[in-house]
């Protein structure tokens, strides 16, 4: 697992700054193992704005700020581009936004997406996992 590039969608990053369990779990550890073992994990620039908006609303700005910037030492940030967004328009992934973290994440090499929304990546040539399908392996 060490040498694993995992891209973390939205949810699991929610999972683990709203503490929903059983989720949060995995979330937690997902962070706690990548930290001793060294994973490599990524998130794209479209997830820290989706949840820096949701933060906001469900808390505050402050929370928001807060909860960013300690993300931001744990995880690399992947930027979208003008090319994700085509791919979100012209694939067959059935959900807009997922098409374009899936995109972001094939481009740059990562070798799983962990997600608990699995249905909207049946495209995937990576493997998508959840993260506690991702702890089963």
């Amino acid at each position: 697992m060490a040498s694993e590039k995992i891209f973390i969608d939205s949810d699991i990053l929610l999972d683990l700054f709203f503490d929903r369990k059983p989720y949060s779990i995995f979330a937690t550890k997902l962070f706690d193992i990548g930290l001793r073992e060294n994973f490599s994990l990524y998130t794209s620039a479209l997830v820290t704005a989706n949840l820096y908006y949701i933060i906001s609303k469900q808390q505050d700005k402050n929370s928001a700020n807060e909860c960013l910037s300690i993300l931001l030492k744990y995880i690399h940030v992947l930027p979208m581009e003008l090319d994700d967004v085509e791919y979100g328009l012209t694939n067959v992934f059935d959900d807009f936004e997922d098409a374009i973290q899936y995109h972001i994440a094939e481009k740059n090499h990562c070798t799983i997406i962990l997600t608990r929304n699995l249905k909207d990546y049946k495209h995937a040539k990576i493997p998508v996992l959840t993260a506690q399908h991702f702890f089963k392996q």
